[in-house]
């Protein structure tokens, strides 16, 4: 009988090793940092590569690396007891034109979906939580905020009774937002919507591993669990 093929390295066809990719995609990603800026602090490390080297490796890479660690996430929380989740939009220009990203937030706060368009419309909402439903299931409760937009769409799917509403009860999804905003801020907003969906996504996912709480718990336990996020990380698309 045949062995198996193995499955082809996503790093085959590069010189650099996969673990300064890792690195390149990380910092780019996760922190508040311009293409440049992560140029510069390569350079100061003895990584000598371009600033469009950082763009290319983070189109080709970083869906790849959000992809893993979606899958991994999305395995765990399935079937979880007493799952609630934040929903809540926020606008974001692109070449002056007003869309809207879309965020679904469990209650620990990891971003579970993100999805652009240009209205907030009933079709739109009912397309976001479609979406979301059929990747992760079904929850207890669904925090919004006043929206219309979010009712109607629940009595279309038939799950309006799991609505709630409250002044201050979706301020974990409005916290959310913040990380994103930095980084929209220091890449000069975005141009293009599929591009805004697609950064998004990869920025929600790295920032839900690299999420440890630090202000909850103690510095021992803090940098266990950044140890553990950055050994992980090491071995994504292994």
């Amino acid at each position: 009988m045949p062995c198996p093929k193995k499955p082809a390295s996503p790093f085959r066809y590069f010189n650099s090793s996969p673990e300064v990719i890792r690195l390149v995609v990380m910092m780019y990603v996760r922190f508040p940092l311009s293409l440049r800026n992560v140029e510069d602090l390569l350079a100061e490390r003895g990584i000598d590569i371009c600033h469009e080297t950082v763009r290319h490796w983070r189109n080709r890479f970083g869906p790849l690396f959000a992809a893993d660690i979606r899958r991994q996430r999305v395995s765990r929380m399935r079937g979880l007891r007493q799952w609630q989740w934040h929903l809540d939009e926020v606008y974001v220009k692109i070449n002056g034109e007003m869309h809207y990203l879309w965020r679904a937030v469990d209650h620990e706060g990891e971003v579970l979906e993100s999805y652009v368009t240009k209205t907030r419309d009933k079709a739109a909402a009912l397309s976001f939580m479609k979406k979301t439903l059929k990747r992760h299931g079904s929850p207890d409760t669904i925090t919004t905020d006043g929206l219309r937009s979010y009712k109607a769409a629940m009595s279309e799917l038939g799950c309006e009774q799991k609505q709630e509403i409250g002044r201050w009860a979706n301020n974990r999804v409005e916290n959310s937002h913040l990380p994103f905003r930095r980084r929209e801020r220091a890449m000069l907003r975005f141009r293009q919507m599929s591009a805004l969906q697609k950064f998004a996504s990869v920025h929600a996912n790295v920032h839900n591993h690299f999420n440890s709480e630090r202000h909850l718990i103690d510095r021992k336990t803090y940098k266990t669990r950044r140890s553990a996020a950055l050994a992980e990380w090491q071995t994504l698309m292994a």
